[in-house]
């Protein structure tokens, strides 16, 4: 379930001495200070390498006085579900984590989550992902990382290859062309290494159909929209230009060494993912190549060019406040909030790799003056610009729809169904099962 975690200083304590006056919150306070110490607990997970809990953590000690925070740690694949469970025990942490919007309704409607507006309406108008969690005109949570998804390329493995890096000018066509172009030219060059890597989650078809096609609407039980970005995916694979489904699945393929250990040259990829990269070439787990951030492939031309914005997708993750919170520590509570959404804590996070919420001119420095970081003007372009729309719509639908194209994802993938048969059956299950 979940434990207690040490502070970095290394001592037996569970607690972390955080720091209370509100001068780091980053925008307006949304009430006072409580007074005298105050005691927190946040949620998280996977927090010995996770580290963006203990660094916000650090940051807002460094600025505020007489807060004391608990970090308590969850099972990153079951968080949601022990999190409901302790909500409901009563055990639940003071502020916890909405991982992505997938189950942001269900603790809303359930009433498990604070009013924060007060929090939100101080906030810098840049910060990315406010919007989404906002329910009739309240908001419930503040974001503090606005992940986007972009294609990652091995510059070495495009020379080897013989074939032209991305220009930020290319559609899904151009990708595939690519992809099968990088597939033969590593093999002539004497190499195992394919084109791309697709891993195996259903957001990496279905999160970029459901942002980049006009009219698509998850909730509307019409899953069309999937049919051409699947077509596609099942060719590459069919190709040899990306490893199959099966593979994927059976051999466990993680998407870090696939990337980071030159077995692709390409791979569509959440920005979190630079952060992982950075440490895994400096520990050794990744090879030491020069690599690039691309903007995503776009479903058309309209989008494609550094002079246009391009259409991606990616979940605010967000942080709400546990509705059961003593009075006292409301104060408290809100002004950590508002310190993670703001300036202090996007600068925290940057300084680790990690894509806040709030990309300021200030922040996007930050962020490229780490070391490792591609500085090249596309890879800039990449990260800072990009109209991100979310992979799971705040509905009270969305899960139960989600699991079933989860289904229907391993389905077609696994190339047990053809692509249309098994869009059709995903709509009959959602009418059946959803209505």
């Amino acid at each position: 379930m979940k434990r207690m975690i040490p502070t970095a200083a290394g001592t037996a304590a569970v607690v972390l001495a955080l720091t209370a006056c509100s001068s780091g919150s980053g925008g307006d306070e949304p009430a006072a200070a409580a007074e005298g110490p105050v005691t927190l607990t946040l949620a998280g997970w996977s927090l010995s390498t996770t580290p963006e809990f203990q660094t916000l953590a650090d940051a807002y000690h460094e600025e505020n006085p007489d807060v004391t925070v608990e970090l308590a740690e969850y099972d990153a694949t079951e968080y949601d579900t022990q999190m409901i469970a302790d909500l409901a025990a009563g055990s639940a942490p003071d502020i916890y984590v909405q991982k992505n919007l997938k189950n942001f309704w269900t603790y809303q409607d359930g009433g498990q989550l604070m009013d924060v507006s007060d929090v939100t309406e101080g906030l810098d108008p840049a910060t990315g992902g406010v919007d989404f969690y906002e329910v009739d005109g309240s908001s419930y949570a503040v974001p503090y990382r606005q992940d986007s998804w972009v294609l990652y390329y091995n510059k070495d493995l495009f020379e080897q290859a013989g074939v032209a890096e991305p220009d930020g000018s290319w559609t899904w066509d151009d990708y595939a062309t690519a992809a099968e172009d990088l597939t033969s030219g590593l093999e002539e060059a004497g190499s195992d290494a394919l084109g791309t890597y697709q891993h195996s989650w259903q957001s990496v078809v279905q999160g970029f159909a459901l942002a980049q096609t006009e009219g698509a609407d998850l909730t509307s039980g019409d899953f069309g929209y999937l049919e051409p970005f699947y077509d596609q995916a099942v060719a590459l694979q069919d190709a040899g230009a990306q490893a199959d489904f099966g593979t994927v699945t059976t051999n466990q393929l993680t998407y870090q060494a696939q990337f980071g250990t030159q077995q692709a040259a390409m791979m569509p990829m959440g920005s979190w993912y630079v952060a992982t990269l950075l440490a895994q070439q400096e520990s050794g787990e990744a090879d030491e190549f020069e690599w690039g951030m691309a903007p995503i492939p776009q479903a058309d031309a309209s989008t494609t060019g550094t002079d246009a914005t391009p259409v991606t997708f990616g979940d605010p993750t967000g942080l709400g406040i546990n509705p059961a919170l003593d009075e006292e520590k409301v104060a408290a509570a809100k002004d950590f909030l508002a310190f993670a959404a703001g300036e202090g804590g996007a600068q925290a996070l940057a300084e680790i790799g990690i894509t806040p919420a709030l990309l300021s001119d200030s922040v996007v420095e930050t962020y490229f003056g780490l070391d490792g970081v591609p500085t090249d003007e596309l890879s800039q372009f990449a990260f800072a610009t990009h109209d991100t729309r979310p992979e799971n719509p705040v509905d009270a639908d969305t899960a139960a729809l989600q699991n079933i194209l989860g289904d229907t994802h391993s389905e077609i993938m696994s190339e047990s169904s053809s692509v249309a048969d098994a869009i059709e059956g995903a709509e009959s299950r959602a009418a059946a099962e959803v209505g």
